[in-house]
């Protein structure tokens, strides 16, 4: 019989309302995203009058989920980095220098005096014994330093530090087995870090990806321009906090041992020695926000976790009346004068900053610091007016093809054309309806993906229609037509649908980028045209023939 339970036609019929719901948003696509920044600007405490307005522009009942643009459509910037991950392995070794000398030191009786030769490769630690005899026991000593190497998997039988005698000297580097751990965990931590900054940026939907062994693609849509971007994420935002030794205007003067000479970023032509070791670094901080300082100039608050916290208390407890130095990437950015005990571990960096400058100084140092220096090899701004072109050509493009389509369903199959229509309709809103709800980046091939799918949802239209046609033709009655017709063209639908769906998903797994978009547009739209088809058109039509109770059908 040709019937639907009440229950099945008010869920079809509510998830057609949601969809439309849903859908709308994007139909006043810059309006609702005005209200989205306003919201995100207030709930952040920054909202001023013209904020408020902004929010009050889009009703707060309806919902406000959007599909987002890839960089195609919207614009933006492009990026391809080069990590410098042998930068890191210089870093390691250097900070092996005061466990070997503590080691050697230890049995300084057997090896005698100890100090560190200077070395042309950055990577190894050379260091040189007055008891030349005891080389050989000198290093045993040092490989009691090694560790078992650490990747992403756990522990490894390897040893991190390789530890050999090259005529007077103990040359020490990271071994084959740390090299590849090290690698894998500075890109790692690279990826993760301009995760962070694109995301605190408040930038939608940027496109960070690994690609070889040390490179990395960053695809920003809706950001100005390649330069900004790089400023965002180049910078080290490296900060520690060190004593300081003296003051000098001779960038060329030696500090001591371990001691450094780093140039004030606010007084030019004078130079800071500081103890090269900090008392505490940027990795131990918690938060970061943009402020102002007690005589109303913009400056960065920051707070320390508890380790980070208690050894800062500590040092201004101890070293009142002494300058303390700020430094960010090498260069002395603010170096106050400890004027009493700071416990809690909270303070403030004050500089010649601007407003602008302290809220993105404030963002790195949330995000915290680059493992290790990039290289830009590609840079490419996309224009919002190249992006507002391939809008307006995937426009025209479905415009024709949902016209084109409306208008042949309507040629060949008169009333139940429109039904067919009304369903096309649906289909596409469902589409950008789960799109905005599963906040996916439509992108140029993403819009291919949804006129293909006009093309399949009618197909199975026109399959439903055809079918009921041969069964009027054997003089059967309209609703045992229409019943039959479902009925024999489910498994043909079905079929091509699957076939299809598995494509997506394979699509979805195995491309990335705008291969996906095109993936995720065709899933969702099989999904959709599938429902339309099959339950859509089947309730309008039983509904059309409990108000008429045609004797035939003029299909």
């Amino acid at each position: 019989m040709l019937q639907i339970p009440m229950w099945k036609r008010v869920l079809i019929w509510s998830i057609c309302a949601l969809a439309l719901l849903f859908a709308i948003p994007n139909l006043f696509y810059d309006r609702v995203e005005r209200h989205n920044d306003a919201v995100a600007m207030i709930e952040a405490g920054q909202g001023d009058a013209a904020m408020q307005d902004a929010r009050a522009a889009w009703p707060f009942f309806l919902p406000s989920f959007l599909v987002n643009l890839g960089l195609d459509l919207r614009g933006g910037a492009h990026l391809l980095a080069e990590v410098r991950v042998s930068e890191v392995y210089a870093d390691r070794i250097d900070g092996m220098w005061p466990s070997v000398r503590d080691r050697l030191r230890d049995d300084r009786d057997v090896v005698g005096a100890v100090r560190r030769i200077p070395s042309d490769d950055p990577g190894e630690l050379r260091v040189r014994i007055t008891n030349t005899d005891a080389i050989d026991e000198a290093a045993s000593f040092v490989r009691e330093l090694a560790q078992p190497t650490q990747s992403i998997s756990g522990f490894s039988q390897a040893r991190d530090l390789e530890v050999r005698v090259e005529g007077e000297d103990i040359v020490v580097t990271l071994s084959e087995a740390e090299r590849v751990a090290t690698d894998e965990r500075t890109m790692r931590l690279s990826l993760e870090i301009i995760r962070r900054r694109v995301d605190e940026a408040g930038t939608r939907e940027p496109t960070i990806q690994r690609q070889g062994s040390d490179r990395i693609l960053i695809q920003v849509p809706g950001i100005g321009s390649a330069e900004e971007l790089k400023e965002l994420i180049g910078t080290t935002a490296r900060l520690t906090f060190h004593p300081v030794v003296n003051v000098t205007s001779n960038p060329d003067q030696v500090p001591e041992p371990r001691q450094v000479i780093y140039p004030s970023i606010d007084e030019p032509g004078s130079y800071y020695i500081l103890e090269q070791t900090p008392v505490v670094t940027g990795e131990q901080l918690v938060d970061a926000q943009p402020g102002m300082d007690q005589n109303n100039r913009p400056a960065v608050n920051f707070r320390f976790n508890p380790a980070g916290g208690r050894a800062f208390g500590i040092y201004t407890a101890e070293n009142i009346g002494n300058p303390f130095a700020i430094v960010l990437d090498g260069e002395v950015i603010s170096a106050p004068v400890i004027q009493s005990h700071i416990p809690g571990g909270s303070g403030i960096i004050t500089g010649r900053f601007t407003v602008e400058e302290t809220s993105q100084l404030a963002v790195l140092l949330r995000a915290g610091a680059l493992p290790a220096e990039m290289d830009f090899l590609e840079e490419r701004t996309v224009g919002p007016e190249l992006g507002q072109d391939s809008i307006d050509a995937g426009r025209i493009a479905a415009m024709v093809a949902m016209v084109a389509v409306l208008g042949f369903m309507l040629a060949s199959y008169g009333i139940f054309g429109i039904i067919a229509n009304i369903a096309l309709l649906l289909n596409i809103s469902m589409i950008f309806a789960l799109l905005s709800l599963i906040g996916a980046t439509l992108t140029l091939p993403g819009i291919a993906g949804i006129v293909l799918t006009i093309g399949m949802a009618v197909d199975a239209t026109v399959l439903i229609f055809e079918r009921i046609r041969e069964e009027m033709r054997t003089a059967k009655g309209p609703a045992r037509a229409i019943e039959l017709g479902y009925d024999k063209a489910l498994s043909a639908i079905l079929d091509a649908n699957i076939t299809t769906f598995i494509t997506a998903l394979i699509l979805f797994a195995m491309g990335s980028g705008p291969v996906r978009g095109f993936a995720i547009t065709l899933g969702l739209g099989i999904l959709t045209s599938v429902f339309t088809a099959l339950m859509v058109t089947r309730l309008m039509m039983v509904i059309y023939f409990e108000r008429r109770r045609p004797k035939t059908l003029a299909i």
